[in-house]
């Protein structure tokens, strides 16, 4: 949320596209995870535990947990800022509200899977509903908003940066593990027409979601974008817009708009930090579960990933307080979306495998649309490691000798990151897990050469998962 308000105050509408095309992909990639979740009956984690090996799979555990962190970041000290803002509650005590809160949440499981998904729908359009009320009394520039939707630009100091960590917000890596996870705890019929019917059905419904998840983000950079770039704005409210953070967009709405506003502001902190750290607790579970093969009792891995979670928010809401937390925000975000190659590279490779999803692998449009776009998403990320960290190198009044130090770290860490990116990239894939059909191996073989309907092959086994069956979110 605070990358949306702070993309709109730093450049208006100019950034909207950006969420365009980052939403686009999320769809695209979330549906190539729930296509191998449905079609191997096995999620992303347990993927990469079978294929690589032993210090690479820990290496990948090691990342997707940081990012789950790095995710949960953000909504959880956006809702004890929530918290701040309706009932005054200090900061660290608002962070530990929240991670007792989720698991209070997380507890309504036991009246039935539908009762929280009911939950976490109800606060996703609380959420929208008080954006776009927030979005009405603005009154933004629509001729503005869809020329900067549809016209590419990054023009203006930090521009780059604030792309990353917007693309960072919207492209999750642990929304990957998640998706390819969710649909195992789904019956799918056990047939190739079964597996095409899940698929097509867990695009649509994560369209839809991702669709409500587009308008709200265009609402929040809106809303910023119009009050920041207004003639008449005080200098007061301009200082809030030099360094728009969530606390401060709460002052900077009271002053332009009324007290209500804030009000509603805080409101839809508050159902965004819940819902979203629902689903990544959930998140963490099955990282947890697929790499490490750690099964527990529900609410021993609850509380676990919890604490894990909101260790980092709670010791910087301590010694840092609001302004340390705004800054952990926009790192939280940049590390997620210098971490999404870690997950992303591995969902394409398995996705557009044989040997992984035989019949079901990806169309070759599928293939070069999204290597493009995951491409050019590590491009901007390696691109802007690198400048930003050679601008600051030159431009630092630390000692030469320190500068050398630093230099001696850092360039090494890069250079296995982009190693790292290319081992991931071109190494082939040795473990076969496509399922088998009820005839025998050559009939796929005739399946693939048209001369059979890859429909009406019935398959050896169900890709329903009872070990999942408990977790049941919407996308």
């Amino acid at each position: 949320m605070e990358t949306d308000l702070q993309a709109g105050a730093n450049h208006g509408y100019e950034l909207l596209w950006l969420v365009l095309i980052g939403l686009i992909f999320a769809l695209i990639i979330q549906s190539l995870a729930a296509n191998l979740g449905v079609t191997t009956g096995k999620h992303l984690s347990e993927i990469c535990k079978i294929e690589y090996p032993l210090i690479v799979k820990y290496c990948l555990w090691l990342l997707a947990e940081v990012a789950v962190i790095a995710a949960d970041i953000p909504e959880v000290i956006g809702t004890a800022f929530a918290l701040n803002i309706l009932f005054n509650i200090p900061l660290w005590a608002g962070v530990l509200l929240t991670g007792c809160s989720t698991l209070l949440l997380l507890s309504l499981q036991r009246f039935g899977v539908r009762k929280l998904e009911l939950l976490i729908t109800l606060l996703v359009f609380v959420m929208a509903a008080c954006f776009f009320a927030e979005m009405s009394y603005v009154n933004p520039s629509a001729s503005g908003i869809l020329k900067g939707m549809f016209v590419p630009k990054l023009s203006g100091e930090g521009a780059v940066g604030d792309a990353i960590a917007l693309l960072g917000a919207l492209i999750m890596p642990h929304n990957l593990f998640l998706h390819s996870a969710l649909v195992l705890s789904r019956k799918v019929p056990n047939s190739g027409r079964g597996i095409n019917d899940a698929c097509r059905y867990f695009l649509y419904e994560s369209g839809f979601a991702l669709f409500v998840a587009f308008l709200i983000n265009v609402a929040m950079i809106s809303v910023s974008g119009a009050i920041c770039s207004a003639n008449d704005l005080s200098k007061e409210n301009a200082e809030h817009c030099n360094d728009l953070t969530i606390n401060s967009a709460s002052f900077l709405l009271k002053n332009v708009l009324g007290r209500s506003s804030s009000t509603i502001y805080a409101i839809a902190l508050l159902a965004s930090g819940q819902s979203s750290t629902i689903t990544g607790t959930y998140a963490g579970q099955y990282i947890m579960q697929g790499f490490l093969n750690i099964r527990m009792k529900r609410w021993k891995r609850n509380l676990m990933t919890r604490f894990i979670a909101i260790g980092p928010s709670l010791v910087v809401t301590i010694v840092g307080g609001s302004s340390g937390s705004s800054q952990l925000i926009i790192i939280a975000s940049m590390i997620l979306s210098f971490e999404l190659p870690f997950a992303l590279i591995p969902l394409l490779k398995f996705s557009s495998s044989s040997t992984k999803m035989g019949i079901h692998k990806n169309s070759r449009t599928i293939i070069t649309i999204s290597w493009i776009l995951g491409a050019g998403i590590i491009g901007i990320n390696v691109y802007y490691l690198s400048t930003t960290f050679v601008k600051w190198l030159i431009h630092s009044n630390l000692p030469k000798v320190a500068n050398v130090f630093i230099g001696i770290i850092v360039f090494p860490l890069m250079a296995i990151y982009i190693v790292s990116v290319i081992y991931l990239t071109f190494r082939k894939d040795i473990v076969p897990i496509v399922m088998e059909t009820k005839n025998d191996t050559a009939m796929q073989s005739q399946v693939e050469k048209g001369v059979l309907d890859h429909d009406r092959l019935e398959l050896s086994h169900v890709p329903y998962r009872e070990d999942l069956a408990d977790i049941q979110l919407p996308n």
